[in-house]
């Protein structure tokens, strides 16, 4: 399955570009550094860290949707109907996440950006591999993804802690 199809460009290599790194993991640490504080703070400051945490989470995951609509501009013909489900799905989680957490559903919107960043760590590769995504998302994603995996389970834990 290392085929690519004729119709998508090569990229010229598996490296990870600077750039990608920068704003790979860049917003990664707002994700880990929330997670800490939630855990660490009492009372109304965690809920508040929390909530923010959360948020950028949803914001995290709705732009990763448009990266992977940005990427189907380049497919010759147009996009694809996995490229559009993929981008609509993505977005369509974060949405409902950032819904679930305004509406003082943390706990639900925390499960539904776990199914969403769970869902990028395995879709990013497989795109790479097809050749619908940069081949450095294969190399990018693995590492990256797991950092938000690891904060938002942290911070379903506490939920769950907290729960009566």
């Amino acid at each position: 399955m290392n085929r690519r199809p004729a119709d998508v460009p090569e990229d010229a290599s598996p490296q990870v570009p600077w750039l990608s790194v920068v704003f790979g993991f860049g917003p990664m640490l707002p994700l880990l550094a929330g997670a800490a504080a939630a855990w660490a703070l009492p009372g109304e400051p965690r809920g508040l860290v929390l909530t923010l945490t959360l948020l950028w989470a949803c914001g995290i995951l709705m732009f990763l949707a448009g990266v992977r609509r940005g990427l189907s501009f380049r497919t010759r013909g147009g996009p694809t109907l996995v490229q559009m489900a993929t981008m609509l799905g993505l977005y369509g989680t974060g949405f409902c996440a950032l819904v679930a957490v305004e509406a003082g559903r943390p706990l639900a919107g925390t499960v539904l950006l776990l199914v969403g960043y769970g869902a990028l760590v395995c879709l990013d590769p497989l795109a790479a591999e097809s050749g619908e995504a940069p081949r450095h998302f294969a190399r990018l994603r693995p590492a990256q993804i797991p950092l938000a995996l690891l904060s938002l389970a942290a911070l379903l834990a506490l939920e769950i802690a907290r729960a009566p």
